[in-house]
């Protein structure tokens, strides 16, 4: 029998309410096995899932900061850097007067083994250092014709993230020096593999060529459609200057000889535009001595004379009829003109009346 209870003021007995059964106890209803057809139906439009990473084994950080004093040019080029290298890390502008070294210590604190060091003179002059810190090699370069990201003829776009692919030149593997800035540069801006930063996608190209003793910098797209390339920048040219066998010093491995410094360069600009109006000034002063000189009379020649033949005497002709007055047929037109209007104003007036 079901259990009752009574009610306190007495009265009809309640029946009891039933223990609610527990959910983990209650089975599910059995759902109809799923027929083969509906089962490869289902594996057709799963969507797979994300791609598989592996471990993370190659540790390449790269620390990008400049120095004080650099423009807007420069600070927007290194945070494009940062941007297309997802293994890099920032870190606070340096001071001047600290000596390079202590760039290493930085490194250090930050994790990095890897720097690249933007250093700013005269607020116009920008150097670039490319270096493995802290045992070495490090290579210093004068940067020039800077463009960045945010100019309007890099139309094209990538993903933030994605590993790029790295072009080299044929040139780097002719020359010992060329080699050893390959391989610098290829553990610099490669990014590595499962990096968790990184996206599993290549969109993008590095391209490094030499041209006219620099080093050319091109980033450019992969347009999945046809193949084709398009330019999305930044965009920079790396002049050599020296190839240190430590970081940021030591023994000098490589010191280029065309290199020429800024400094010199616009030397020879200001003494080539002093030359020209240097040159000015001469042809001026020439030509006032010129005019202020006497001008000397040369004696006659009998003997210039000699082969000159006189002309044969032609017959005067005196014209004894007055010449006919040429026409103006400018002057007759307007004539002409004013007498048409005259008459066409008569005309008009006898209509009035």
């Amino acid at each position: 029998m079901a259990a009752t209870k009574r009610k306190r003021r007495g009265g009809l007995a309640v029946q009891a309410k039933k223990p609610k059964r527990n959910e983990k106890d209650a089975e599910p209803p059995a759902k109809p096995r799923a027929t083969a057809e509906e089962v490869e139906e289902e594996e057709r439009n799963r969507i797979p899932g994300p791609v598989c990473k592996g471990k993370w084994k190659n540790k390449e950080r790269i620390l990008i900061f400049s120095s004080r004093g650099i423009n807007f040019r420069t600070r927007h080029l290194m945070q494009d850097l940062r941007r297309l290298m997802p293994h890099s890390k920032a870190d606070t502008k340096m001071d001047r007067k600290d000596k390079l070294f202590v760039i290493n210590e930085v490194c250090e604190m930050k994790n990095c083994n890897k720097c690249i060091y933007f250093e700013a003179k005269k607020k116009q002059d920008l150097y670039m250092w490319l270096s493995n810190s802290p045992h070495g090699p490090s290579a210093k370069f004068l940067v020039q014709n800077i463009h960045t990201l945010a100019e309007l003829k890099m139309t094209g776009n990538c993903l933030k993230g994605s590993r790029p692919l790295l072009s080299f030149d044929p040139a780097f593997d002719e020359l010992p020096h060329y080699a050893l800035l390959k391989e610098l540069l290829i553990q610099i801006f490669s990014t590595p593999r499962y990096h968790p930063k990184s996206q599993p996608f290549v969109d993008h190209v590095f391209t490094f060529t030499i041209l006219d003793n620099r080093i050319w910098f091109r980033n450019f797209q992969i347009i999945e459609e046809d193949a084709a390339l398009v330019e999305i920048g930044p965009r920079f040219v790396l002049n050599l200057i020296k190839i240190f066998q430590g970081s940021f010093g030591g023994p000098t491995l490589y010191e280029n000889p065309h290199y020429q410094s800024p400094n010199m360069h616009r030397r020879v600009i200001r003494s080539i535009t002093a030359a020209k109006y240097k040159e000015k000034q001469q042809v001026k002063d020439v030509q006032k001595l010129r005019k202020k000189e006497l001008k000397t009379l040369l004696p006659h020649d009998p003997t210039a004379d000699v082969f000159v033949t006189p002309a044969d005497e032609k017959p005067i002709e005196i014209q004894w009829v007055k010449p006919e007055p040429k026409v103006d047929l400018k002057a007759r037109k307007k004539r002409i003109y004013k007498r048409q209007r005259k008459m066409k104003q008569r005309m008009d007036r006898r209509k009035t009346k």
